[in-house]
């Protein structure tokens, strides 16, 4: 009896596991129409960031004044000692704030002349504006409107740099360029 027993157990036991249990499909999707009216209707779907693709479609433009890899960006123009003569070197970034001039017409910028400390105060002040002109000068020349430029200088008064030796007094011989607005 006992062995009878056993035998049916087992055989139920092997039923059981002979049965295969059916795999769930995924979950049923409804097929909507599209709703005449709906504001929704056509417009597609914010990414979520799980399709992979990126979430932002356009790159997020950077004003070319601001973008370190622009000669925009660039706005400072180094004099030798007592001059006012726009080396080679830094004529293509006056250029290159000429023709942004030129192609934004509203843009409006300040050319600062500075100077290092050796000299009379009212001779650096004189030798910053003579700077400052020379550079807006040559944009004019390039075709930037004489309204778009103002000139000011500081002479020694806002120096880059405070050391008393020519590694220092070369940065604070310069114009700088400002935009209206910055």
């Amino acid at each position: 009896m006992m062995r009878l027993l056993l035998s049916v157990l087992m055989l139920a036991v092997l039923a059981a596991c002979g049965t295969t249990a059916r795999e769930q499909d995924g979950a049923a999707v409804e097929d909507r129409k599209a709703i005449p009216g709906d504001p929704a209707a056509g417009k597609p779907k914010p990414d979520t960031g799980l399709t992979g693709k990126p979430l932002v479609e356009k790159p997020v433009a950077v004003s070319p004044l601001k973008d370190p890899g622009n000669i925009l960006s660039k706005r400072s123009i180094y004099f030798d000692y007592d001059s006012n003569l726009v080396k080679d070197e830094f004529k293509p970034i006056i250029a290159a704030h000429a023709r942004y001039l030129q192609q934004n017409g509203a843009a409006k910028m300040k050319i600062e002349g500075n100077a290092d400390e050796r000299g009379s105060r009212e001779y650096n002040l004189a030798l910053g504006q003579r700077r400052a002109e020379g550079v807006r000068q040559m944009m004019q020349l390039l075709g930037a409107q004489a309204g778009q430029i103002e000139t000011v200088s500081f002479g020694e008064e806002k120096p880059r740099c405070t050391d008393h030796d020519e590694k220092c007094w070369w940065q604070n011989r310069r114009g700088d360029i400002v935009y209206q607005g910055e």
